[in-house]
């Protein structure tokens, strides 16, 4: 019932009251109840199973985790169905966090899940190891898969914490393990560089009472100067090996940030124009976003609040589309309009941690705090 009245709070203010709230938050909270008890039986008979074969075989100590990742890139689906699938199957991803960071409602996701394992077992081609011909676009699809782990690690889209560090840490173990098996692959070293660089930030980003602490106010101190140091020489070597890839243009950009001593020290007009060639290669509302906050930055408030019309459809009712908003108005001068979209932006986070923080940013913005300073939005991964 406590998952209904969080889905009911996120998306009834979106979507309008249905006619029958009542109804709504009991289906709602029966379907999640059904969900849980058969991935909890699937559990106990997956521990059953496995406690048997072991009982009767020597249990080899390799971790098949990537292996297993691969298989799960099946060949009888699509990428845009098999990451949703390998992410909820063997990712630790549920439904509702895998639906965001597709920018799709969760009972779509809940849907394109449903029909990947149907399309599976209506081809009758077992699970396997990619040929040498699937290879390529198996491996796109598992780098894709550790790059949403990581992201939902560093940024969790729900609960409490800020970050979710047994993702994060996953995501990273796993993409050394892929960069050790394909030590030229510039995008396998890419993505590994950019989850080193990022992550290396985590140890700032919140404060000693578990708070958001926005890029600009960080610490630089407590950044892991040894991540960063391995991330950028792996980025040096991948932009050597061959053609640049979506992974080595994120991870370019997080080192820009990790290179700057100072938040005034960033060089903001190379950000804005690496997250122009990024936006040309995977036309995605987020790298938008992102390039609006360097458009900012770079050229000033006015450059960004343009760049934000063109995701107005693709992210409508996306907090961070709110988030940004609000404070490139702030940067303008226009605070009025600022603290309407940070409450919109709290009421629309499911994460508790960026909730209190976009909160006080509206607070702030109102002249209830001393503070007038300008936060720069952390960008997201």
């Amino acid at each position: 019932m406590q998952e209904a009245l969080l889905a009911a709070a996120v998306r009834w203010p979106r979507d309008g009251v249905p006619d029958e709230p009542r109804g709504w938050l009991i289906q709602t909270a029966a379907r999640r109840m059904i969900d849980q008890w058969r991935s909890d039986r699937s559990r106990r008979r997956r521990e059953d199973l496995a406690a048997r074969e072991s009982s009767q075989r020597d249990v080899s100590d390799e971790d098949d985790t990537l292996t297993v990742l691969f298989m799960c890139c099946h060949p009888a689906l699509t990428p845009a169905t098999a990451i949703p699938l390998t992410l909820r199957a063997v990712g630790g991803l549920t439904t509702a966090e895998i639906a965001r960071a597709f920018l799709v409602a969760e009972p779509t996701m809940a849907q394109r899940i449903s029909r990947a394992k149907q399309r599976i077992e209506a081809s009758g081609v077992p699970f396997r190891m990619p040929t040498a011909d699937e290879r390529p676009a198996s491996l796109r699809a598992v780098l894709h898969v550790l790059y949403l782990i990581f992201n939902e690690g560093y940024a969790s889209t729900s609960g409490d914490e800020l970050h979710r560090v047994e993702l994060s840490d996953e995501a990273i173990r796993l993409t050394r393990m892929a960069q050790r098996m394909l030590p030229g692959d510039p995008e396998v070293s890419g993505l590994l560089a950019l989850m080193l660089l990022i992550d290396a930030r985590r140890p700032a980003r919140t404060d000693a009472a578990g708070e958001l602490v926005p890029l600009a106010e960080q610490d630089r101190a407590r950044w892991d100067r040894a991540r960063i140091a391995e991330g950028l020489a792996l980025l040096e070597r991948a932009m050597g090996e061959g053609a640049v890839g979506e992974y080595q243009l994120q991870a370019a950009i997080a080192a820009v940030h990790d290179r700057a001593q100072r938040a005034e020290d960033t060089d903001w007009p190379k950000i804005l124009t690496l997250y122009g060639l990024l936006e040309q290669m995977t036309a995605n509302p987020i790298v938008t976003l992102n390039r609006a906050v360097a458009a900012a930055m770079a050229e000033g408030p006015d450059a960004g609040l343009a760049l934000l019309e063109s995701v107005d459809e693709s992210l409508a009712g996306h907090y961070r589309l709110d988030a940004v908003r609000a404070h490139l108005l702030e940067m303008a001068g226009d605070r009025d309009a600022a603290v309407s979209h940070f409450r919109a932006a709290a009421a629309r986070t499911t994460n508790v941690a960026e909730q209190r923080y976009l909160t006080r940013q509206a607070a702030r913005a109102s002249g209830s705090s001393a503070s007038r300073s300008h936060p720069q939005p952390d960008p997201p991964s």
